[in-house]
């Protein structure tokens, strides 16, 4: 049950450190070349969000496997535990999504 436990939170965790690593490179990177940040950042963390799931999940192709095994051999433990995992990742690639939105938000209030 722990070893479950902990796979679901370095599940969320690496999407969500994914999403807000990646988008903040990408600001520092748009800073460095005169474009706007902020608008870089959301568009890296919207057009990477699948990318950041399938890396928290440790690559595509064991996941299916899990599926397969879970829906044609009826282990439906296996079937389960897959998707919790891939919920908890999906919502830390949001989570991180809304924290760049945040920051954005924070920024636009910081300025009035």
């Amino acid at each position: 049950m722990f070893l479950f436990i902990s796979n679901i939170i370095y599940s969320f965790l690496i999407a969500f450190g994914v999403i807000f690593g990646a988008s903040s490179f990408a600001g520092f990177g748009a800073l460095i070349n005169n474009h706007p940040p902020l608008k870089t950042m959301i568009d890296l963390a919207n057009s990477i969000k699948i990318w950041a799931v399938a890396t928290a999940l440790g690559g595509t192709f064991s996941s299916f496997e899990l599926f397969e095994e879970g829906i044609f051999k009826r282990e439906f433990g296996s079937l389960c535990k897959q998707i919790v995992y891939i919920l908890a990742a999906l919502i830390g690639a949001n989570l991180g999504l809304r924290f760049i939105k945040l920051i954005q938000k924070c920024g636009e209030l910081w300025l009035k």
